[in-house]
């Protein structure tokens, strides 16, 4: 039956319009429909440490977070945000005004970016980005200037971030910098002199920046996480997004936060509390006692996906790719043309029936999608078995 309206004003509004089905579902969909292994979305196929998960389980049963939570999250958790900043970046952040208990980081960035933008104002991303993020910043009126991150021919290889365009997208509509390190989906982890580069432009133009820092434990062979928040003159002006179902592998359990200077996290909190008001209430109890496990978990946690790192690098090198290593995240992004391809969709598309795998193309994640057409993306924060199948039905690709 036809829907009937009262005009021939499309139903959907038209900010939203460009954005339709994620690729996620279609490719998720695809891997179930032809059994194939799902490289495509970002989520674990295992549960993190039993002791958490046991923790949440107290929490229902002592009838803790079972009701409606406090706005700004249980006072537990918030104070273990804070110890957690202090223990790992030396930042301080007081529990009652600088931290804020959000429904994961998605309705961090949401509510960070409804909160701060107005319709005509600029946010400057980078290129590839977290497919939310540019939902959101159309959701909140304002433009994004994608600043594309290409791959590097010098010794440090990878993707890298220029400079001089960053500075270059800033204009007198420019409100704030949208900063992704580690780098969803290119593994890039930004260093100490880039993020006092981006410090001093957001300084020098009086910007905001919002820093989703998703993937901070998960950095490898030396690489460090820096919060650009620990930068000189950012810590009044920058909102930390962090989460626990990338540390701790509760990706279900939705329980990200917001760090930042008080009238930041207020105007945050402003915003979030007409999009979910609270959520994950026994699980925040949970993360609590998460975020003070010993180093050894965190240890383990980074050494344990560097191997899956290597293992899946090393398969997709074998199969044909050019293989990005990533300095972080859980995320291989490979070049397709050393295969013969150039367009990633329709290689993504078709690789279940060719090899049994699934991936993402990278050219979703791009405003410029010429620039990120070769380019597809393969999650290794899976089995270990599952992957050494993944690259044993990737050989089919070397003919």
């Amino acid at each position: 039956m036809a829907v009937m309206t009262s005009s021939a004003r499309p139903l959907l509004n038209r900010r939203l319009a460009e954005f339709g089905t994620t690729i996620f579902a279609e490719m998720s969909a695809l891997a179930q429909r032809t059994g194939s292994i799902n490289l495509g979305q970002g989520f674990p196929d295992t549960d993190g440490p039993e002791a958490v998960r046991e923790a949440a389980v107290r929490a229902l049963r002592d009838g803790r977070g079972n009701q409606y939570p406090p706005g700004p999250g249980v006072p537990e958790l918030r104070t273990a945000i804070a110890e957690h900043q202090q223990r790992f970046y030396g930042l301080a952040f007081d529990p009652d005004t600088e931290v804020l208990v959000t429904a994961g980081a998605t309705e961090a960035i949401a509510a960070s970016l409804l909160a701060l933008l107005e319709p005509g104002d600029e946010v400057i991303a980078l290129e590839p980005y977290y497919d939310s993020y540019a939902a959101c910043i159309a959701m909140a009126g304002a433009t994004r200037v994608p600043v594309t991150l290409r791959p590097s021919e010098g010794p440090r290889g990878g993707f890298v971030l220029d400079l001089d365009e960053l500075r270059a997208a800033v204009t007198p509509r420019t409100r704030l910098i949208l900063l992704n390190t580690p780098h969803n989906p290119t593994g890039t982890v930004l260093t100490r002199a880039e993020l006092a580069a981006v410090a001093e432009l957001a300084c020098e133009r009086d910007l905001l920046v919002i820093t989703d820092e998703v993937y901070e434990h998960l950095v490898f062979d030396g690489a460090e996480h820096i919060p650009l928040a620990s930068c000189p003159g950012m810590r009044e002006r920058t909102v930390t997004i962090g989460s626990a179902g990338k540390t701790f592998s509760f990706t279900g359990w939705k329980v990200g936060w917001v760090t930042a200077a008080p009238e930041l996290v207020a105007a945050v909190r402003s915003a979030k509390q007409f999009l979910t008001y609270v959520a994950s209430g026994p699980f925040q109890y949970a993360v609590a006692e998460a975020l003070r496990l010993p180093d050894s978990h965190f240890d383990g946690f980074r050494a344990e996906h560097q191997a899956k790192r290597d293992l899946l690098s090393a398969g997709l090198a074998a199969a044909g790719f050019e293989v990005f290593r990533p300095a972080g995240t859980y995320f291989v992004t490979t070049d397709i043309r050393p295969l013969g391809e150039s367009d990633g969709f329709a290689f993504c598309r078709a690789l279940p029936e060719r090899a049994g795998v699934v991936a993402i193309p990278n050219a979703v994640f791009y405003d410029h999608r010429e620039e990120g057409a070769p380019f597809v993306r393969f999650a290794f924060c899976k089995q270990t078995a599952v992957l050494e199948e993944a690259v044993t039905r990737l050989k089919a690709l070397a003919g």
